[in-house]
């Protein structure tokens, strides 16, 4: 064990998704603890998290990939794990569509299932296979509170977010003898913009936050330890496992 057990100084991080929310959140905190960045955004509309890096001491690289594209998605990242040493990934790039099951469109599906899975997919296994081949990394995707539950209304989401729960222990399975260790995190109910319209219908917020023993919702920068730690040195013998952060949320 090193002396700081929780720095991540003189390793790189791909964080996917890192426009605003909990990816920007986990940019900036990587940055505070010594990591240099590579942001890989579907536009280069990154100033903020660009800043927020800076002032944490950091630097960062930003790469533009569609993540309704699961091939362009792949080439970058084929192309990335070809030419950077990436020692940490973070799989948070995901969206949400709202509808009935009997109302959601095949477009609609395929959208949420091409961002949240199959773009999840193509960077993790050129990247996971670099690490493979280094015999060192960690893999980290942000699951969902619906990786365990069914939700309303978001078809969609539950089956990706399950499949990542399922991915993430596939891999553990089978890069952990190699030493890359896969892991995931299951944020709760968080204040980002996949929760706009869940907080702005007064009984289903009310509803919400009341079953939430921690009394509120989440931010993002209640997802950030979480991700330092199994990004870190301190999480050395935690691996297939999905971590959940939503301030008690399950254990009602």
């Amino acid at each position: 064990m090193t002396a700081d057990p929780f720095s991540l100084r003189g390793r790189t991080a791909l964080v996917t998704g890192a426009r605003r929310g909990i990816g920007a959140a986990i940019a900036a905190g990587y940055a505070a603890a010594g990591a240099e960045l590579i942001l890989m955004a579907r536009d280069a509309a990154l100033e903020d998290t660009l800043e927020a890096i800076k002032e944490n001491g950091g630097e960062a690289t930003v790469v533009i990939a569609d993540f309704a594209d699961p091939a362009a998605v792949e080439a970058t990242a084929v192309e990335l794990a070809r030419t950077r040493r990436i020692d940490i990934l973070v799989n948070n790039a995901g969206t949400i569509r709202r509808a009935p099951a009997a109302e959601t469109t095949t477009a609609d599906w395929q959208h949420v299932v091409d961002v949240n899975l199959n773009s999840t997919w193509a960077v993790t296994r050129p990247v996971g296979a670099a690490m493979v081949e280094r015999g060192a990394g960690a893999v980290i995707t942000i699951a969902s509170l619906l990786s365990f539950q069914g939700g309303i209304t978001v078809p969609a989401y539950t089956a990706s977010k399950h499949a990542v729960a399922g991915l993430t222990r596939a891999l553990a399975n089978e890069w952990g003898p190699a030493g890359v260790r896969v892991n995931a995190i299951a944020p709760g109910y968080i204040s980002t913009d996949n929760t706009t319209d869940l907080r702005a219908d007064p009984s289903r917020e009310a509803a919400i936050r009341e079953r939430i023993p921690a009394g509120r919702w989440g931010e993002p920068a209640d997802v950030v330890g979480a991700a330092v730690f199994l990004a870190s040195d301190a999480a050395g013998y935690v691996n297939g496992h999905v971590l959940a952060v939503d301030g008690g949320w399950l254990a009602r």
